[in-house]
Parts: structure tokens; C-alpha cells; sequence
């Protein structure tokens, strides 16, 4: 990167110029420029016009100070902080105002929020005076912030309260999206009348008493085994027709292309299968098996977004991720044996067989979310958004079509899964798909997954038995259950904000500079394809620099001190059996043999 006379980066230069001018300067580079340029560095000139990395990296700052960020709502003063999620800021705005309430005598209950992302509390409005100047006082001392947020005409009956967090690089900005707001409810002869419309009532009986609640009766953003409990009116302790009680779990399917055993295993097994390469390269290309990441990422991602997901399921052929904390009690291995049991071939490299079997997973609830580890919430979102109250599941059809044309020679791997879909829903259903699904998590049922088994057991049968993707594979989990489930009655098509990239395209640094701006996107895919290696370590650094920036808080499911490397699990199973004392990560230590 050049630099100027004073040593500064060019690169620091744009990241610290205002976003309209950053805008402008790529779009016009985008149509003069980059045209001219070889196509394999077009990615790295896209890079250098629109970088990613944090705007503060050079200076971040410690944990407890307070740093100007900028937000959708201005600029405004955060503390920093090394870890956090949404749910634990709003809980501690809520808890700090209670607090504050309660040290002044202030009578209060908590109310259920339409916004998932925030809570709620009301007081008599007779002390609204009281309460504000109270308020004022909290945020003023600590570097919070209280503003009206009522309904128009009636700002002043609804004030939310927050006290902003953002990482050491000032990326991530947690505030008044997670505030608690303080409704000043109306005294009549009937009862006490809301300022604005909640989930539950407009108003509480006059005398109705106090009760005290746990956190998941106040709305779906939450863990379903949270206790945390506030004081209430039994009137919002009633669970409305909307709510979904039903279990969720997530379900990941994962693997390390680099990981030594694993080529090993994919190499014999390519030997093997000699029509691979004469059906179509991408069976068995590399970009299938990246893993550059991703993973950790989306699992920070549905820490923060998802909170109400019961447990994690992360299924591998024998790996582990370095970084994976195994002890999680909300987190389980998987691997391809525990699943496949005496049906299909081992090992295999065909994700489409994988997704055939995920409806085995011991202990897998009947509703769950399947997940590729390249897809990546992108804000807080509730189980309404994927399933209904009733149990159906949604489906995101795609704007993308499938080709009309009979399955071919030239077919990708996954254009001839569709085709066999779509003959498969035609003979059944006399019905004929179009379109394809978006890459986002798709909700799922065990019950209608092994009704498909049951149904075409010949096609499952066949795709479990490809060690890599074939001509003759249905894809189960990203398209065949969707249509079926919706003609037998079982689905409906829902809405997602959703957002594709592919990581190739040099267009991909600018959408996801304006991601980082406007977090706006329930979910997001970050995919690739087999570009050649020339665009790949550009690829890499281009998610180096977003992720971390997007999702820059550890999750649980991390370890505080990552492995050496991936390993599988009879080689954790082995090092734990080691004497006591100094330990060399798992990657510097012969490990026996995996069978």
C-alpha cells in the first residue's frame, strides 16, 4: 500500500474518510477502474478502495472507558467492555433503573416490550416528575442516556434509559436499540392505563397484585431456562396465542479442508471414486472444504441474536475446531458415524448425504434450524421469524429460478439436486418448483424430514450412499423439505432480510463496508466459490477483516485459550488422559490413530 510523506497508509486515509465519500470513490472505481484491471486483482484493488478492518485498531481502547462511537442515533460516549450481547445490556439497563426506582420508594412493574430487543417497566404517573429527574440523575453520573420514546403527541410518557457498550475498536455499539423504557401508566377508576400499546393488555385492574415472573414470560429474546425473576401484575404473566413454547435447537454441519487426517481420508476415498472428475469439477473442490472461520463467527452471531435457541449441534467427520469449548452444556459433537449408523458410506465428503441424516441426531428436538457454518445472523431475531406458533415451519423461497431445462451433463452439483427435487415434488404433488431457497438458516422438522425418508427412501438411500456430491443426489435440507412440507401442509412461506456475497466478487468490499454501517440484515451468507488460489488469501483477509469487526465478542462456546489445532475427538479423549502438569497444544503432540 503506498504511503504518503508522513508515513500515513493510504489504507488508514479511506478508512477514516466519511462514508459518503468512500461511497462515492468506490462506485467510481468500481465502473472506470476495476474494469481495466486483470481480473484475479481486481479483489485486492477492491480491498485497498474500501477497508474493513476497525477504525480504532490502531489505539483500541481499555476495558471501562468511555469512547465517542458512531451510531444510527449520532455520535454518542460507550464504555468499553470485553465481552457482551444483547441480552446481558439490556438486562443490566433494566436492572440498573429497578435499582434506582426502588432506592426512591418509586412503586414499579415490569411490562412486556414489543421490542424484543428492549424492556420495559411502568410507574404511576403521578410520579413522572419524581422518576425523570431521577433518571437524569443515574445517567448523567455514569455516562448513560435518557430520551422520550413514546407514542407521537406523547413522548413524555415513555423514557428509555440506557447506559452504551462497544468493544475496544469501537465497532459494535450496544445502546438505546437495548434500552429500558419507563412507561408512565395513568391512573383511572378502573385501573391503571398504559401510555402505548404492549403484547398483553392497555390496562391493569385497580388493586391487582404484584407477582413475581421469570424472564421468558416477558417476551421470546431470551434463554428458555432463564430464571432471572421481576416483579409484575398478574395480568402480563398470561401467555398470548403468538408465542411459540416449543423447544429450538440449531444444528451445524462443519469441516477443516486443511486438516492433515482429513485429506487423507478424502484422498483415499477420491481414489476410490474414479467418475468424480468426469461428472463436474465442483464436486470435489477445494472451496467446498475452506473453513476459513466462519464458524466461530456465526456461533458468536446466534449467541448474541438467538438467545432462545435450547442447544447446539455441530456435526463433523471426526473434527473439532481449535477453538471450541466442549464443556458448553448447550453445545454437542456429532460425528458422521453417530448419524449414519449402518446406512449410506463412510467417510463422506457429500454435504447433500450429510443433510439426509441430520434427523438422527440423538436428542434433536423436533423443531430446529439448520445451519451452514457460512451463514451468519446479522441482528437480534425471534423464533416467530422461522416457525409458527402452531409448528409449522417457514421457508425463504429465493428470486433465484431453477433452469427449466432437464438435468445435464453440465449441471452443477447443486442445479441437479433441484432438478431431482423438482421431478420428485412433480410426481408427487403434480406441482412444479421454480425457485430456489436463500442461503440462510433453514427451519426445519424431524417428523417431516423422516416422512421424506420414508416417502422416496430409493433417492435418500442413493444420496447417503455418494461419498461426493452425484447427478442423482436430492438436497433434503435446503430445498426438498421446504416444498413438501408446504404441499402437505406443513410450512408457509416467511420473511427474511437477507443478504448473499460472494466472497470472489470485488464488489463484496463495499457491501460489506455498508453492512458494517447499517447492521440492518436478519441474515447473511458469506460464500465462495472455487476462484483459483490467486483470489483466495485476499478472500481470507477480506473475512479477516469483517468478521471480527461485525461480531467482535467472544462467545461461550469459545475456549479462552484455543487448541493448537483441529483435532478429532479420540485425540482430545487421549490428551486428557495425560499425566497431570504442562501441556503442549493438541497440534505439537503425536496422537494416536482415529479408526
Amino acid at each position: 500500500m503506498r504511503r504518503k510523506d508522513d508515513g500515513v497508509t493510504l489504507r488508514r486515509i479511506l478508512r477514516q474518510t466519511p462514508w459518503p465519500i468512500r461511497r462515492r470513490i468506490f462506485q467510481a472505481a468500481e465502473n472506470r477502474v476495476l474494469p481495466r484491471i486483470a481480473p484475479e486483482r481486481r479483489l485486492r484493488v477492491a480491498r485497498a478502495l474500501m477497508p474493513l478492518g476497525p477504525v480504532r485498531r490502531d489505539r483500541a481502547a481499555a476495558a471501562g472507558r468511555i469512547i465517542r462511537v458512531r451510531t444510527p442515533h449520532g455520535r454518542l460516549g460507550a464504555r468499553v467492555v470485553v465481552t457482551g450481547s444483547p441480552v446481558e445490556v439490556r438486562r443490566a439497563n433494566l436492572d440498573r433503573v429497578v435499582e434506582a426506582l426502588e432506592l426512591a420508594g418509586v412503586t414499579w412493574f415490569r411490562v412486556p416490550s414489543v421490542d424484543p430487543g428492549k424492556t420495559a417497566v411502568g410507574v404511576p404517573e403521578k410520579d413522572s416528575d419524581l422518576v425523570a429527574g431521577l433518571l437524569a440523575g443515574i445517567v448523567r453520573r455514569d455516562h448513560g442516556m435518557v430520551r422520550p420514546s413514546g407514542p407521537k403527541g406523547r413522548e413524555s410518557r415513555v423514557l428509555a434509559v440506557c447506559w452504551p457498550v462497544t468493544d475496544p475498536d469501537g465497532n459494535v455499539v450496544l445502546g438505546p436499540e437495548h434500552a429500558c423504557e419507563v412507561e408512565f401508566w395513568r391512573a383511572e377508576e378502573r385501573g391503571l392505563v398504559a401510555p402505548r400499546p404492549n403484547p398483553v393488555a392497555w390496562s391493569i385492574p385497580a388493586g391487582e397484585p404484584s407477582v413475581i415472573a421469570a424472564e421468558p414470560v416477558f417476551g421470546p429474546f431470551s434463554a428458555p431456562d432463564d430464571t432471572t425473576a421481576y416483579r409484575t401484575r398478574r395480568t402480563f404473566t398470561t401467555v398470548d396465542p403468538d408465542r411459540i413454547g416449543f423447544p429450538i435447537d440449531v444444528v451445524y454441519t462443519w469441516v477443516d479442508g486443511g486438516d492433515p487426517a482429513w485429506q487423507r481420508r478424502k484422498n483415499r476415498a477420491r481414489a476410490e471414486n474414479a467418475w468424480v472428475g468426469d461428472v463436474n469439477g465442483q464436486a470435489a473442490n477445494d472451496s467446498r472444504w475452506i473453513s476459513r472461520d466462519e464458524l466461530r463467527y456465526s456461533m458468536r452471531a446466534l449467541h448474541s441474536f438467538a438467545p432462545w435457541v435450547r442447544h447446539v449441534y455441530l456435526v463433523t467427520d471426526d473434527q473439532v475446531p481449535a477453538w471450541l469449548n466442549l464443556n458448553h452444556p448447550r453445545l454437542t459433537l456429532v460425528t458422521h458415524r453417530e448419524i449414519f449408523g449402518d446406512a449410506g458410506r463412510l467417510p463422506t465428503f457429500n454435504s447433500q448425504a450429510i443433510e439426509s441424516k441430520l434427523h438422527r441426531i440423538p436428542g434433536l428436538a423436533e423443531h430446529f434450524l439448520y445451519l451452514n457454518d457460512d451463514v451468519i445472523l446479522g441482528r437480534p431475531v425471534t423464533p416467530d421469524m422461522f416457525f409458527t406458533p402452531g409448528g409449522l415451519t417457514k421457508f425463504f423461497p429465493s428470486a433465484s429460478l431453477v433452469d427449466p431445462a432437464p438435468r445435464g451433463p453440465g449441471d452443477r452439483p447443486a442445479d441437479s439436486a433441484a432438478k431431482n427435487n423438482r421431478r420428485l415434488i412433480r410426481e408427487t404433488f403434480g406441482r412444479v418448483l421454480t425457485r430456489k431457497m436463500m442461503h440462510t438458516p433453514h427451519p426445519s422438522r424431524r417428523s417431516v424430514l423422516r416422512e421424506i425418508e420414508e416417502r422416496f427412501a430409493e433417492q435418500v438411500r442413493s444420496t447417503a450412499e455418494h461419498q461426493f456430491r452425484h447427478p442423482d443426489d436430492v438436497s433434503m435440507l435446503s430445498s426438498l423439505q421446504q416444498y413438501y412440507a408446504y404441499l402437505t401442509g406443513q410450512a408457509t412461506p416467511g420473511e427474511i432480510r437477507y443478504r448473499y456475497t460472494d466472497l470472489a466478487d470485488p464488489v463484496t468490499p463495499y457491501r460489506l463496508a455498508r453492512l458494517l454501517r447499517s447492521r440492518n440484515v436478519d441474515a447473511f451468507c458469506l460464500n465462495d466459490v472455487d476462484d483459483g488460489h490467486a483470489t483466495r488469501a485476499e478472500q481470507e483477509a477480506l473475512l479477516a477483516d469483517f468478521l471480527p469487526a461485525y461480531l467482535p465478542f467472544p462467545s461461550p462456546f469459545e475456549l479462552r485459550r484455543p487448541r493448537g489445532a483441529t483435532a478429532s475427538p479420540a485425540a482430545l479423549a487421549a490428551l486428557s488422559r495425560l499425566p497431570a502438569g504442562p501441556r503442549r497444544p493438541v497440534g505439537e503432540v503425536a496422537l494416536p490413530p482415529v479408526a
